[in-house]
């Protein structure tokens, strides 16, 4: 799908390409998952190659940042599908030219229809392509932000069943509590790779042999970014930490249940033991055995057998191990 916008009275306005007569002025076209044809007129509108995903997936940073035909070749692994249970971490690149902004993503990041629901209501900063990315990429920290908050929330939640779990109602087997660690985990993962690689392109995007930071509006926008992703970074490391002593606290008390069942089952062995040991005695079948022809003889066996078994039961009791 190809979405082109124009900067109109101070804002992004959608427009079919075909209606513009000026091909520069499309200041920003975002391709989703474009078909060939799509991409082919975004080439011939802009002059620029379009990545392939195969070349967005790649992982070395020259083959993620680099310059081509004096456009800004920029991609960065994007966490979506948060809200649906489901998040994946996929790449978007985003190519910057004097002239246009290109989006190329094949997952719909939720900061992109923030954006352009944003950038239809509110005037833009700076209209140009500079402007417009630099837009989106502060919608894009405000979306980490909020990611960063659902994760707190339901590590709270977790650290409560884990350390309250007494104290609350509806409490979660140790298993979906593990689930839920997980989920927190792998989300945290996404999200940090993504700020992390974030920042590495921000800091690429301000190098003084790309020109962008000599001009002092941006200049100021661009070190405002970089403190936010910073923060981010710093607080997403705090939850990554916290996630771990939770997984490790979870871990624990699953060794303190399985303690708890080992626990009875050797004190049920020592227990039965003794009684074991006399069936077993008088279980033997010899000639000359005194009390094989008592008349008292088998609720004598019988009794020594409970009483056998009720004494270790006090003795346990008594030392607090029951």
């Amino acid at each position: 799908m190809l979405a082109c916008y124009v900067h109109r009275k101070g804002h992004l306005q959608a427009v079919d390409p075909g209606t513009v007569a000026d091909a520069k002025a499309l200041v920003w076209l975002d391709l989703h998952s474009p078909a060939a044809e799509e991409q082919a007129l975004v080439e011939e509108l802009t002059g620029l190659a379009i990545p392939s995903l195969a070349a967005m997936q790649e992982i070395e940073v020259s083959s993620r940042l680099y310059e081509d035909r004096d456009a800004l070749f920029m991609t960065v692994p994007m966490v979506s599908q948060v809200e649906a249970g489901a998040p994946v971490s996929a790449p978007v690149s985003f190519i910057l030219g004097r002239h246009h902004l290109i989006t190329l993503r094949h997952t719909e990041p939720k900061a992109f229809k923030l954006f352009v629901s944003q950038a239809g209501k509110v005037a833009l900063v700076d209209h140009r392509p500079a402007g417009v990315f630099l837009g989106l990429l502060e919608t894009i920290v405000d979306r980490f932000a909020d990611i960063l908050e659902l994760i707190s929330a339901d590590a709270d939640g977790i650290s409560a069943e884990v350390f309250r779990a007494d104290e609350l109602p509806d409490e979660r087997s140790l298993e979906q509590l593990l689930k839920a660690i997980g989920r927190c985990g792998d989300l945290i993962s996404k999200l940090r790779e993504s700020v992390a690689s974030t920042i590495r392109m921000l800091t690429w995007f301000g190098h003084p042999e790309n020109g962008y930071i000599r001009e002092p509006q941006i200049r100021d926008r661009v070190k405002t970014l970089g403190r936010d992703l910073a923060s981010l970074g710093d607080y997403s490391q705090y939850q990554g930490n916290k996630i771990q002593f939770l997984l490790d606290a979870t871990l624990g008390r699953i060794n303190i249940e399985q303690t708890k069942i080992i626990k009875i089952f050797s004190i049920a062995a020592a227990a039965f033991l003794p009684p074991t040991l006399i069936a077993s005695i008088y279980g033997m079948n010899f000639d000359v055995m005194p009390e094989l022809h008592w008349s008292f003889g088998y609720p004598l066996a019988i009794g020594a057998m409970a009483l056998s078994a009720v004494l270790p039961l006090w003795y346990f009791r008594r030392r607090g191990w029951l």
